[in-house]
């Protein structure tokens, strides 16, 4: 642990509409993917934190679900999540898409900031995807809105301006210990963490109906030989109809999605993997409470 006696350290929520960059946010601040990513909304389901340690600060980065209006009790689980993590931080970070601007959501989520006590930093995110003149043109919408301690556009995609926020939210960060091992990134096991990179897979290779009725259980995880490592997983979804798209014709969808995974599984543990995977139909699992306990969605988190 560090003993340094100017150390820095704090945690950092970053909240805000479905789809507006939080998780390829906090993957470029800590230089690994530990957050999964997707063009779909709602793609981040639980609390994850992302560590980022330096010489002198340690920052612990909190990805929350995105702020939507819930149609099932998965979606409940997650707005509450979200919610509740603003009282929990030393600072909060409000996230926009620069592409699409002031929306309806926005306004909830900035009703909920003007009861929090942290300082609330505006971040307009994707500025790569307009034309300079127009980010001006955001700050002045968002400016009087709410008392932002600091308006900073970033790309988080491209890096544009990340190494700016991450010195501004580090000079406001409180002495403290360091909570976590210098070499740790995230506070989630393992297993959590390769569940969440097949069900990217499953995000990224299926129709709008699949993404968001399905939960990845992994059964099992053992080493079989030196540096090879067996995982089996379950993706659960709600209908048969969708268990067949998720097969594919002659497995080839399935097959797919596991050699996508792969890939992201050996990077992530340094081994080459063995990834088994099945599909198993539980239906309207999102809205049975045993079932989302089962699955790792505890109420006792939020």
């Amino acid at each position: 642990m560090n003993t340094n006696t100017n150390f820095k350290s704090g945690f950092i929520t970053i909240i805000g509409r479905p789809n507006v960059g939080k998780s390829t946010f906090m993957n470029r601040v800590i230089g690994q993917k530990i957050a999964i990513m997707s063009d779909k909304a709602q793609t981040t389901r639980n609390k994850i934190q992302g560590v980022l340690t330096t010489d002198d600060a340690q920052m612990v980065f909190i990805d929350t679900p995105g702020i939507h209006k819930p149609k099932h009790r998965l979606g409940d689980f997650m707005v509450n999540i979200a919610e509740n993590t603003l009282n929990e931080v030393d600072v909060v970070l409000f996230m926009i898409n620069a592409k699409e601007g002031y929306g309806r959501g926005d306004q909830y989520i900035i009703d909920l900031l003007q009861k929090v006590n942290s300082p609330v930093y505006l971040i307009i995110n994707k500025i790569d995807l307009i034309h300079p003149e127009e980010v001006f043109q955001l700050i002045e919408q968002y400016k009087d809105k709410c008392d932002f301690e600091e308006i900073i556009p970033i790309s988080a995609l491209e890096g544009n301006n990340v190494d700016h926020l991450v010195d501004v939210l580090k000079g406001h960060l409180p002495e403290g210990p360091q909570y976590y091992p210098a070499d740790q990134v995230t506070d989630h096991p393992e297993r959590f963490v390769i569940s969440e990179l097949i069900r990217e897979k499953v995000l990224h290779l299926t129709k709008e109906e699949i993404p968001h009725s399905i939960a990845v259980v992994i059964e099992n995880i053992e080493e079989r030989e030196e540096d090879k490592i067996l995982i089996q997983a379950i993706i659960v979804t709600e209908r048969s109809t969708q268990k067949g798209i998720l097969i594919g014709k002659q497995g080839t969808m399935l097959k797919k999605i596991g050699r996508n995974a792969r890939k992201d599984i050996e990077a992530l543990l340094g081994s080459k993997v063995y990834l088994e995977l099945w599909i198993k139909v539980k239906k309207d699992w999102r809205n049975k409470e045993s079932q989302l306990h089962e699955y790792g969605f505890r109420k006792d988190e939020y």
